[in-house]
């Protein structure tokens, strides 16, 4: 199954035989350091910037809800951002384990690694950035 929206991943992990955990980086697009004229008037329209993690959470498909449910949730950190990138494991029953995964998913982001994620805006609906 193509995942489009929020609701198809949510759907997607819990028909998994196995429990899962998703994991989510939450981005902000920001200008580059020394941007030049181009990647500013870029920004200003709404396209290029750098995607800089500012926070990550961790989450089983039955702790959500929906879209809305973790845009709630995460507007209460007031923390601005533009997109969410997700990315699903098999539960290891080990915080630990999962600390560690979402730390190499945020080191894979600021790296500019984005193929291995699914992308999504702040309405649910995935995004192909490329």
């Amino acid at each position: 199954m193509a995942i489009a929206t929020f609701a198809d991943l949510l759907q997607e992990a819990r028909k998994q035989p196995k429990l899962q955990r998703l994991l989510f980086v939450f981005v902000r697009a920001e200008l580059p350091d020394f941007p030049d004229a181009e990647q500013r008037r870029r920004f200003e329209q709404g396209e290029g910037g750098v995607l800089v993690p500012v926070v990550c959470v961790d989450k089983s498909p039955e702790e959500l809800s929906s879209m809305v449910a973790l845009v709630e949730e995460s507007r209460r950190t007031g923390i601005e951002w533009n997109l969410v990138f997700a990315a699903a494991m098999d539960d290891p029953k080990d915080d630990a384990e999962v600390e560690r995964q979402l730390q190499r998913m945020m080191e894979s982001l600021q790296m500019g690694n984005i193929a291995s994620f699914l992308a999504f805006d702040p309405h649910g609906d995935a995004v192909n950035i490329g």
